[in-house]
């Protein structure tokens, strides 16, 4: 059975920047779970940083807090140990929270703290996708259905 390596926050565990999480409620995600596919894992508290957190964005190569501070450090800590762990479960797909500097596959705030969001990857997102690890967002469930379907009728 593949594994799929997911953002704990989408599993409904308060590990975001602000304390909350974003737990996804569709039918295919519930039969992944209950299957025991996924993997959760949030590579910003692993890589050390605290719940709740001041907000991050990847400013040019670093990933800096609203405040100016860098965290970049944790990020990178946090990105290698989801590959550790992708690796260690044989998750060979990754289903990442969309927007995040650790976790967004397409698109990714802007740097500017404004909200805004332009294309790009996240740290976690970068690094498993550079080491053969498929990555998808949150939104795009039935890909990640299709890819299994295919894997797992060889």
């Amino acid at each position: 059975m593949e594994r799929i390596l997911v953002s704990s926050c989408l599993m409904g565990r308060p590990v975001r920047y602000d304390g909350g999480a974003k737990p996804v409620g569709d039918d295919l995600f519930e039969r992944w779970r209950t299957e025991g596919r996924l993997v959760p894992f949030c590579p910003e508290v692993a890589g050390g940083l605290p719940v709740p957190r001041p907000p991050a964005e990847i400013v040019e190569s670093r990933v800096l807090t609203s405040a100016g501070q860098d965290v970049t450090e944790a990020f990178l800590r946090g990105a290698h140990l989801a590959l550790e762990t992708a690796q260690r479960t044989g998750a060979r797909l990754a289903l990442l929270k969309e927007g995040s500097p650790s976790c967004g596959s397409t698109r990714i705030h802007d740097g500017t703290f404004t909200g805004r969001k332009t294309g790009g990857q996240g740290l976690t997102a970068a690094l498993l996708q550079r080491s053969g690890i498929r990555v998808f967002p949150e939104t795009d469930l039935a890909a990640v259905e299709a890819l299994l379907r295919e894997w797992e009728s060889r």
